[in-house]
């Protein structure tokens, strides 16, 4: 399939986007990230269920759920793996803050090549540094992945080193939230904890997995002093899946057994890598 028939727009090949529309004009919509692999998507119904889940938090009407996965798996046909994107925006509206009285939301579904699994990062894990940008405390979007992702542009601004994998992002009192594009945890004296992100941050579908799958996780608010005393530190994404952390500044940690256990379990569900089996 040609690139321009990898998107759709209102279930149009290739079609367009109106300049008034409220995602451009004001980021007000929302948005999911997918893998597929050979035409599955494993984590779509946690994807779906964070867009309904979204759309309620934002007024916004839910898109059927039907409808996405066809046109998902339209744009990804004939690709071993790919990334698709699902923008759902409020639409067309006038200038102005003010949602239009009715609203039709626009729906952009698009595939995106895969990026180039990091072998080396999942066997050895990464390397991370702190952002220096702190994220904004606003609990009415705290946990959806809205689009406006202007602090996570910057933060990612901040870094081109390539042997830096990861950036951590706090918020304005200094806890830890998350990583630019991944959600973050921590082992400490046997137990997971992950932050809290009920002030700000995104609410991966990684992360609910592995809440899922580890019921004793702590969620919590995450210090720097807490970082620094784990035993084990891992990324999570739907994209990337389970990532470890091993070094940030003078801090290092081990590639660690419930890491390994975690992403066995992301192998299981057909998103890993073979060459950790």
């Amino acid at each position: 399939m040609s690139e321009a028939r990898r998107m759709l727009v209102d279930g149009v090949v290739a079609g367009v986007v109106d300049a008034s529309d409220r995602g451009l004009a004001y980021g007000d919509g929302l948005f999911e990230t997918i893998a597929f692999v050979a035409g599955r998507a494993p984590l779509w119904e946690r994807h779906m269920a964070r867009l309904a889940a979204g759309c309620t938090r934002l007024g916004l009407p839910a898109p059927d759920a039907r409808l996405l996965a066809d046109e998902a798996a339209r744009v990804a046909a004939g690709e071993l793996r790919s990334v698709v994107r699902i923008c759902l925006t409020r639409g067309r509206g006038a200038r102005g803050y003010a949602p239009p009285p009715r609203t039709v939301p626009t729906r952009i579904v698009a595939a995106h090549p895969a990026p180039v699994p990091d072998a080396d990062g999942q066997r050895r894990g990464i390397r991370v540094r702190l952002c220096n940008l702190r994220l904004a405390a606003q609990p009415a979007l705290a946990g959806l992945k809205h689009l406006n992702r202007l602090e996570q542009v910057l933060a990612r601004d901040e870094w081109d080193d390539p042997a830096i994998g990861e950036g951590l992002l706090r918020d304005a009192d200094g806890r830890l939230v998350s990583a630019t594009a991944a959600n973050l945890f921590l082992v400490r004296a046997g137990v997971l904890q992950t932050p809290a992100l009920d002030r700000c941050g995104v609410a991966g579908v990684a992360r609910a997995q592995v809440l899922a799958w580890h019921a004793g996780c702590q969620v919590r608010e995450i210090e720097m002093g807490d970082l620094m005393l784990a035993d084990e530190v891992f990324l999570t994404s739907s994209v990337r899946g389970v990532v470890p952390v091993t070094a940030l500044d003078g801090r290092s940690w081990p590639v660690g057994p419930l890491t390994r256990t975690l992403q066995g379990h992301w192998r299981d569900l057909g998103l890993g890598l073979e060459v950790l089996a």
